[in-house]
Order: structure tokens, then C-alpha cells, then sequence
């Protein structure tokens, strides 16, 4: 073992863990909302998906559920981050229903991959534009919810 070695293995080593590995202060609900808008037209899609060739279904469904499953794993690192980096003690007190809604977010993002369940689906994305809403309002802000423009045609939540 080398001298420098031999040195650094005298000072104390301790592991710390951060959003990105640095304490960037960046975090917001927009991806997760992207994810749950996503898994959920992925389940739309399954729902319709035509076996008149099936070759060319085996194909669609393949596809359409690798996306699905990005998505819905994206959902619940989204929501990991928010819920062990970003939310304090203050904001679930102040929020006595944000842990259960981060709970079923995530309990419902993996029924959502899991399944082809509409309704999981649906109920994802009211979960997450809640959350959404509750984060923020923990920064100061006035959340709206817009129609998203997708083909989902459910809302988005953004702020004034």
C-alpha cells in the first residue's frame, strides 16, 4: 500500500447522499407529471391496440409497455426525490395527507405497469397533479391547473 494511501485511511471517511450527489435546490413535479400523463396514454393505447396482424401487435404492445415502464419508474424516482429531498417535516404537517398521496402515487405507478388498468392510470395522474399542487404552494406559489395539450386530455399543474 502506498504512503498517500496509508495517510487518507487515517482521516475520517463518511458517506453523504444529495438529489444529484450536490444539494442543488432544483426540484419540481413537471416530470412526473410528463411520466403519469405518458403512462397513462400508453394504457389508452394497449386498450385499443388491433390483433388483425398479430406480429405487428406483439410489436405495438412490446413497444407501448417498454414506455410505459420507463415512464412509470421515472414517476416514482420523481417522486422519491421530492419526497426524501425536497418535502421537510413542515411540509407534511402542514400537509397532513402528503405522505398517503406519495404513497398511493407510487403504489399506483406500479399497478399501472403491472396492468393495463385505466383507471390506475387515471387516478395516477390526480395523484400527481396533488402533489404537484401541494409543492407549489410550499414555495410561495399559486398553482393552476391547465389543460395539457396531450392526447390524454387531462390537466396540467403549473404556477402563476
Amino acid at each position: 500500500m502506498s504512503v498517500l494511501k496509508s495517510l487518507l485511511n487515517l482521516f475520517p471517511q463518511k458517506t453523504v447522499f444529495a438529489h444529484c450527489d450536490i444539494p442543488c435546490g432544483i426540484y419540481d413535479p413537471t416530470a412526473a407529471q410528463i411520466g403519469a400523463h405518458t403512462v397513462l396514454r400508453m394504457t389508452q393505447l394497449l386498450e385499443k391496440v388491433s390483433r388483425e396482424d398479430e406480429t405487428s401487435a406483439e410489436h405495438d404492445i412490446a413497444r407501448m409497455t417498454h414506455v410505459k415502464e420507463k415512464h412509470g419508474e421515472m414517476v416514482e424516482e420523481e417522486l422519491g426525490t421530492l419526497e426524501n429531498d425536497y418535502f421537510k417535516p413542515e411540509h407534511f404537517d402542514a400537509n397532513s395527507g402528503l405522505q398517503d398521496l406519495l404513497k398511493d402515487a407510487v403504489k399506483l405507478s406500479i399497478t399501472s405497469r403491472q396492468h393495463i388498468d385505466l383507471e390506475a392510470a387515471q387516478k395516477l395522474l390526480e395523484k400527481i397533479l396533488q402533489i404537484s399542487e401541494i409543492f407549489y404552494k410550499s414555495k410561495g406559489f399559486e398553482p393552476v391547473r391547465i389543460p395539457s395539450g396531450f392526447p390524454t386530455e387531462g390537466e396540467m399543474v403549473i404556477h402563476k
